[in-house]
């Protein structure tokens, strides 16, 4: 493989569309490689000039939502345990963590999950399931898409300017830096939860169990249809 053939294969009208339905899948099949494949394509298009990146962010972007999107409405017709695959091991016991906090934590909980494996398809159920209002969800994903993408391209941008001359290097290299700075992103975030955790727990007993039962039914949750 050489530089040649890399360019060759941003410059296709097809790999844009590609992209796309990479992550839009991914929202559902957790090992694909959305990530990894934004990310290179960040440094290509800094190398290369193809992609452009007016075109890559925004179809990464509404391909993280659109994804996002899917699974909230499988979330709000089938619920969350009709289907096999939403009772495998990791699938059900992500679902089960976020089922009542998706109310009393949407916005941290939309922008954090992207970053997790197997949160991000939990968080986007549980809040179809539990009918978190459309008006509230549609601008948080929409966002959190954006900055996902924008988070992806960027760190291969930045590496592919550092390394002009070698689209394949540059592509080579961003991908383990994307890998370390997720991985940072992952902890940082499990840390923010443990503490909103510790906090909820030492409330007062009656207010503890409020937070813990989420909101009731017919208060605070109008279906958006």
């Amino acid at each position: 493989m050489d530089d040649a053939w890399l360019t060759g294969l941003a410059a296709s009208p097809w790999l844009l569309p590609a992209v796309f339905a990479l992550v839009v899948a991914d929202a559902f099949l957790v090992v694909l490689p959305s990530e990894t494949v934004v990310v290179a394509l960040g440094a290509v298009s800094a190398t290369t000039g193809s992609p452009p990146l007016w075109l890559l962010l925004p179809v990464a972007a509404v391909g993280a939502a659109v994804g996002d999107g899917l699974c909230y409405l499988i979330g709000r017709r089938v619920g969350l345990d009709r289907w096999r695959w939403q009772r495998t091991r990791r699938t059900a016991a992500a679902i089960e963590r976020v089922r009542v906090a998706v109310h009393r934590r949407t916005a941290l909980l939309v922008f954090t999950a992207r970053y997790v494996p197997f949160a991000r398809i939990a968080v986007n159920m549980a809040a179809g399931a539990g009918r978190v209002p459309l008006r509230r969800y549609l601008p948080l994903t929409a966002a959190a898409g954006a900055v996902w993408a924008c988070f992806n391209i960027g760190i291969g941008a930045v590496v592919g300017g550092l390394l002009l001359d070698s689209p394949l290097l540059a592509t080579a290299v961003s991908v383990p830096v994307a890998i370390v700075l997720g991985l940072a992103v992952d902890r940082a975030m499990a840390l923010l939860d443990r503490r909103r955790t510790a906090r909820e727990a030492s409330l007062p007993s009656e207010a503890a169990d409020e937070v813990a039962e989420g909101p009731v039914e017919g208060e605070g949750v109008p279906d958006v249809r």
